[in-house]
């Protein structure tokens, strides 16, 4: 019998590559390029290629593992399960429902992020609730929803990339993050355009880069400011769209005239023609876009950083406009997703904000419960952490990795071994699974289905392709079976499609509106972009009386009434929706039966923002230094970042032989003046030392970093754990800690082995 291949999307990354995993007569499957697929057109990296190496029972938990006289030992299912119920309700019981804390992560479908969030909220009642991706996209996402009303990765597809004029990408190296997206970069340059990276390292990104812009770790906000301060100077402000797009120009403006060009270049470094060249490149063209990844984000000051980016888009009329804009470079496989469905600490699916009394309500009522019963806002990600043993006595855990991905990791990992009680699912025995008491197997990618949300906004299916090793289940059941034990027997089913048809009801109206997907539309479409109301666009009134979610969005759904069809929406023509040619079905000779349903959003904010008044906001912001800056004991910048053959925190990509081979451990980037002053050569085993630790790795002298900063990656635990060293300082909006900047000394400590 021919085998046969599923088409589905890579684990890794956010962009959600296509790809097709085929089972091998001799076991094992094989993954191959799926050309159809537009993101990744059939490209993939090492990452990906290798990614079916993790499905093997050799390098995968497959059993449940229970804690017993200091050792995990294996167990069965209705044990391990019992034993995490059992110790849940007698923390609740004796602490009260706030003891236990959920910890969730950026990797988890939209259907176990929504199912993780409303188990937390009906189940166990507690407010303790936050996850990881908090540490990566939520200063983007704050800046965002202040400027536009809503936060999306990407308002376009990347396919728009390659049309602009200019990009400037600030503190992305995605040459190394996210390989497959690098042609998109390549085509822009090809295609006339030019490209500005902005980096205080020279990447491989940044060396395909027409103007590399090299700012002192943790000054991008001071960078940004500095240009549009030029922009106003020099007269290239769009006036006309100020007046009639945005509101709040004149304080934003009053900020950055602050901000002049040479006090600008001495507290970046970056050279002041370098400054001007840059603001020419980016407004002579009719059309250019600000991409920001984790650099500008990842800082104490990140919300206003990524802000101060979106007010040069503003002021130069580049949001809301057909190839221009501003995008978050969302990371984490399912980062856009998971921060959508209410795994985070303040929100309820459909990105609707848990304070909010109607949200409440609504999602309440499709919960079948009380809105009063539903927690309030909790601690974000590291709060949560650091609360761990004490406030919070209890953690259920799924899809994340502290002890090497937080902040102050040493910090955090003793917390969570401070715990009454820790339960862990997960694919693999992880740095942070290795400290629980109970450890749950859990299914991977291939071997289950359920559906991610892209960087664009795009709505995929990943597809069951394999079966699971004997013993292993999915984190739904997980769910289903601990919310049977502790007392509600419904609401909490194992099947992923039901699950979703849940979701939509749960989002119609809100935000981040899913009601019009479902699992059959994503197979015949490839994916759908959110928002995508129930309704057929022009029948008026959303899903549950809502407005439109895209009328709101100012894309791609008409509202209140107003009569349209898929075709005559500001998107595209018919060949882009699979609408008709601007004709009604009855135009067309078609009995009228079933309307058209809305085509999706691929790009937002063309008519309006997602604001009461349609109109961006400029947010006036000022520059302020980071949290911790060099002094006499710690005089260099650290900055971290990763490496393009490891991924997160390495769990599952340190298993895999090919990926190792290249990038077999961390190591700590040194500019040759900086190791000469030290005596430092190329391998010695060097020490970097902050304020909250220790970390040692062999030194690598390069030229592409700045003589005062030093880089590591953050993939691995141990002595060379990146994350000992970084600052849990947190952004005041966003709560997002400011892994991209603290201040540390090294020490050389000699040959390496």
């Amino acid at each position: 019998m021919e085998n046969t291949s599923t088409p589905t999307h890579c684990p890794y990354c956010a962009l959600q590559c296509g790809m097709n995993i085929t089972p091998l007569p001799q076991g094992g499957v094989e993954v191959t390029e799926r050309p159809d697929f537009p993101v990744n057109r059939g490209a993939l990296c090492g990452k990906g290629r290798t990614a079916a190496q993790v499905l093997s029972p050799a390098v995968r938990l497959t059993a449940p593992l229970v804690r017993e006289g200091g050792r995990l030992v294996e167990a069965g299912w209705p044990e391990a399960l019992d034993r995490i119920a059992e110790r849940l309700s007698a923390t609740r019981e004796r602490y009260g429902a706030d003891a236990v804390g959920v910890f969730g992560g950026g990797g988890l479908t939209n259907e176990k992020a929504y199912t993780l969030g409303k188990f937390a909220r009906v189940v166990l009642g507690t407010s303790q609730i936050d996850y990881n991706g908090r540490f990566c996209m939520s200063s983007a996402a704050a800046a965002g929803t202040k400027a536009f009303g809503l936060d999306r990765g990407l308002p376009f597809p990347l396919e728009d990339v390659p049309k602009t004029g200019c990009v400037i990408l600030v503190g992305s190296n995605p040459a190394e993050t996210m390989p497959p997206s690098l042609r998109f970069f390549t085509e822009l340059r090809e295609n006339g355009g030019t490209l500005i990276v902005v980096d205080p390292r020279r990447t491989r990104t940044a060396e395909q880069a027409d103007l590399h812009l090299a700012p002192r770790p943790g000054t991008d906000l001071a960078l940004a400011l500095g240009l549009l301060h030029l922009v106003v100077a020099e007269r290239r402000t769009d006036e006309e769209y100020i007046r009639e797009r945005t509101t709040g120009w004149a304080e934003a403006r009053a900020a950055a005239m602050a901000h002049w060009p040479e006090h600008v270049e001495r507290i970046t470094g970056v050279p002041v023609p370098h400054l001007r060249e840059a603001v020419r490149m980016f407004c002579e063209p009719e059309a250019a876009m600000v991409l920001t990844a984790r650099g500008p984000e990842q800082q104490s000051q990140g919300t206003d950083t990524v802000g101060a980016w979106i007010n040069l888009c503003l002021a130069t009329g580049r949001a809301g406009r057909p190839l221009s804009g501003y995008g978050c470079l969302t990371g984490q496989g399912n980062g856009q997703g998971g921060r959508e469905h209410g795994q985070k600490a303040d929100q309820l699916p459909g990105y609707r904000k848990l304070d909010d009394p109607a949200a409440r309500a609504h999602v309440a009522g499709v919960w079948g419960v009380d809105p009063d019963s539903l927690p309030g806002p909790g601690r974000s990600a590291y709060e949560l952490l650091d609360a761990l043993g004490t406030d919070v006595r209890a953690l259920l855990l799924m899809g994340s990795n502290p002890v090497v991905s937080a902040p102050r990791a040493a910090h955090v990992e003793e917390r969570l071994r401070s715990l009454d009680f820790l339960a862990v699912a997960d694919v693999v025995l992880s740095e942070t699974a290795e400290l629980a008491d109970v450890v749950l197997p859990v299914t991977q990618w291939a071997e289950e289905t359920g559906t991610t949300t892209s960087l664009e906004g795009r709505v995929l299916l990943r597809r069951r392709a394999v079966a699971p090793p004997p013993g292993v289940h999915s984190d739904l059941h997980v769910l289903h079976e601990l919310a049977d034990r502790l007392g509600v027997e419904k609401g909490f089913p194992a099947d992923p499609e039901e699950v979703f048809e849940e979701l939509r009801r749960a989002s119609a109206g809100g935000p981040a509106d899913y009601s019009g997907i479902t699992y059959r539309r994503l197979t015949e479409e490839n994916g759908v972009f959110w928002p995508c109301p129930q309704e057929a666009a022009g029948t008026g009134g959303g899903a549950g009386g809502a407005a439109p979610a895209g009328a709101g969005a100012g894309g791609s759904a008409v509202g209140d009434g107003e009569d349209a069809t898929p075709a005559a929406l500001p998107d595209g023509p018919a060949a882009d929706t699979g609408a008709l040619d601007g004709r009604s079905p009855v135009d067309a000779g078609c009995a009228p039966v079933v309307p058209p349903v809305h085509p999706g959003t691929p790009r937002l904010f063309l008519d309006a923002f997602a604001t009461a008044d349609g109109r961006a906001r400029f947010v006036p912001v000022v520059y302020r230094g980071t949290a911790e800056e060099p002094d006499g004991e710690y005089p260099l910048l650290l900055t971290t970042g990763r490496v393009v053959a490891q991924y997160q925190s390495g769990a599952q990509t340190r298993r895999v032989a090919e990926l190792n081979a290249a990038a077999p451990g961390p190591f700590v980037e040194l500019h040759p003046r900086l190791a000469a002053r030290l005596g430092a050569a190329e391998g010695d085993r060097v020490a970097v030392v902050s304020r909250r630790g220790r970390a040692v790795a062999p030194a690598r002298i390069t030229s592409a970093i700045r003589p005062d900063t030093v880089f590591m990656p953050f993939h691995w635990p141990g002595e060379g754990r990146a994350n000992t060293l970084t600052n849990p300082a947190l952004d005041p909006t966003s709560r997002m800690p400011e892994f991209k900047s603290c201040a540390v000394r090294v020490e050389v400590l000699g040959p390496g082995k």
